[in-house]
Formats: C-alpha cells, sequence, structure tokens
C-alpha cells in the first residue's frame, strides 16, 4: 500500500527531529564550529563584491561604482602576475615533494618502535615546534643562518669555507623555506598519520605475519594501504591550497634582495591591499585564489573518485 506524500512528508520530519533530539549532544558540539563558519568565513563573502568595483572606504560597497572585470582584466596582464605564479607554484611543489610524504614516512617508523618512552620522547620533540609561532621559527632560524655570527656560517668559516647568506640569497631562499615548514609541521602532521594506523585491523598483521612477511613487508602490503583514504584525502586537500601558501612565514623571510624569488600571491595582497590602499585589486587576486583552489579539489576529488577512491565528499 502506497503512503499518501503528506503522510511520508511527516513521517520524515517526525524521524528528523526524533534523530536531532537523540544526538542533541553531538550537534550542541558541532556548533561552536558551526558559528565560527558562519561568521568569519562565509558572511565575509560578501565582501568579495569590491572585485568588481573601485571600492572607496567613504563611499562604501553600495556608493563605489561598479567597473566588471577590470581588475581581473590587469590582475592577469600585469608582468608581477607570471613571477607571482612561478613562484608560488614552484614553493608548493617543493612543499608537495619534500614535505607531504615526510610524516607518512615518520608516522610508519614511530609505529614500529616497540620502546615506549623513546617513542613518546621522539613525538614530545617534533611536536614541539608547532606550538611556536612562525616568528619565533624564523627568529631562531636568523640566530643559526646570519652571515654576521650565525651559529651555522660561523662554524663553516672555522673549518675554513666561505658564509653563506641564507637569509639574503634568492638561491637559498626556497630552500630555507621548506627547511622551516618541515621543522615546524611535521611532528603534527605525523598525528593523523598515527591515528589512522591505530584502527588498522592487527588480524591483519597477524596473518601476514604467518604467511612469512617481515615488519617492511607488513608495512608496504597492511599499513599503507589501510592508511591510504586518509593519505588520499589530505593530498586533495592539499592540492587545493595550491596558491595559499600563507603570509605570516613568508613575509617575515621576504626582503629587497630574495624578492624576485619570494613574492608569492600572499604577501602581494597585503602589499597591494593594505600598503597601497588597493583594496579592490587585493581581493581581486584573492578571490582568483580561491577559485583556483576550488577548482583543483573539484578535479582531484573526481580524479580519485575515478580510481576507485572515496575523496573528500
Amino acid at each position: 500500500m502506497r503512503m499518501e506524500p503528506g503522510l511520508q512528508s511527516k513521517k520524515k520530519t517526525s524521524s528528523m527531529l526524533n534523530q536531532l533530539k537523540r544526538n542533541r549532544l553531538l550537534y550542541l558540539m558541532i556548533f561552536p564550529g558551526l558559528i565560527y563558519f558562519i561568521v568569519f568565513k562565509y558572511l565575509p563573502m560578501g565582501g568579495l563584491v569590491i572585485a568588481f568595483q573601485d571600492y572607496q572606504s567613504f563611499l562604501g560597497i553600495t556608493g563605489s561604482p561598479w567597473v566588471g572585470f577590470k581588475h581581473f582584466a590587469r590582475l592577469f596582464t600585469e608582468p608581477t602576475f607570471f613571477m607571482l605564479l612561478k613562484n608560488t607554484l614552484i614553493l608548493f611543489a617543493m612543499n608537495l615533494i619534500f614535505f607531504f610524504p615526510l610524516p607518512i614516512i615518520v608516522a610508519l617508523m614511530l609505529n614500529e618502535v616497540r620502546v615506549k618512552w623513546f617513542k613518546n620522547a621522539v613525538q614530545t620533540i617534533i611536536y614541539i615546534p608547532h606550538f611556536m609561532s612562525w616568528v619565533i621559527i624564523v627568529s631562531i632560524s636568523y640566530v643559526f643562518l646570519n652571515v654576521d655570527g650565525g651559529v651555522l656560517n660561523e662554524l663553516l668559516a672555522a673549518l675554513g669555507f666561505q658564509k653563506i647568506s641564507f637569509l639574503t640569497s634568492p638561491e637559498w631562499l626556497r630552500t630555507v623555506y621548506i627547511g622551516q615548514i618541515i621543522w615546524k609541521e611535521l611532528g603534527w602532521s605525523t598525528i593523523i598519520y598515527l591515528a589512522a594506523i591505530t584502527v588498522v585491523d592487527t588480524q591483519l598483521y597477524e596473518a601476514a605475519e604467518m604467511d612469512g612477511a617481515g615488519r617492511l613487508r607488513k608495512t608496504w602490503h597492511v599499513t599503507l594501504p589501510a592508511i591510504r583514504p586518509v593519505i588520499i584525502t589530505l593530498l586533495i586537500l592539499k592540492i587545493g591550497s595550491t596558491l595559499d601558501l600563507g603570509f605570516e612565514h613568508m613575509y617575515l623571510l621576504l626582503n629587497s634582495l630574495n624578492r624576485e624569488v619570494a613574492e608569492i600571491f600572499d604577501t602581494f595582497i597585503y602589499t597591494a591591499g593594505l600598503k597601497n590602499g588597493q583594496l579592490s585589486f587585493s581581493t581581486t587576486v584573492g578571490l582568483f585564489k580561491g577559485l583556483v583552489g576550488l577548482l583543483l579539489v573539484m578535479a582531484s576529488n573526481r580524479l580519485a573518485k575515478k580510481f576507485g577512491e572515496d575523496g573528500v565528499y
């Protein structure tokens, strides 16, 4: 017997209300995070309209003249665009190649450590830098890498080698940048993979051991396939942040001598928007970054599903 549409709708509503009531504490836990995203992520999107205006603060959004895609045309025709794109893509590629695999490797290695106190000590040591700000990380690097009195350069000089301008040389900027990211975020990034490893079925390890598999083969044939969905998900999210490398870190490393390789979209937005007062143009650059990130997430997610993975949605 087919149920009438009205009764079916009421039944669905009642079922939903019962579910909300039954899991009210879980939804209550989500509420603060939801408010955060609405207030700081979604509401500010209304300000993106100034990318299509010659925004003037004393006229406001409603009074500023509309100029259409004028600022987008300027962005794509300025010589600095290709410099920004090149620098950003090179740094992202280095981040993806040299940093992304390291937390996976470290998590796999820590998983094989059987001495608990040693494992806890290593985890604590590599986690600590995450809780330092980029100001502290770069300041410590300055103490070690500075030409005048830097620990590393003084050691090189004592050994008879020439001092190296790590902090001002364009050739060393990207190496220093990636090295600081590895130092600060390596330990914290391993937490996700260690958590994923803990839920791997131990019977799989027992079965592999019965088949004569050693530690390396168990890692390759059991652990890695088990955490592959987590790796794919994080890789997709990483690809989505291709043009979003972060402002604070690079701004602290940026100077007049390495600007040609250090200037990226994030620092350019600050320079154009806050320093030069070109709010509409800087909003255009930010909107471009966001759209590219969205398209990359959608494309990589679709590609992952094509190869049989779950993806992020």
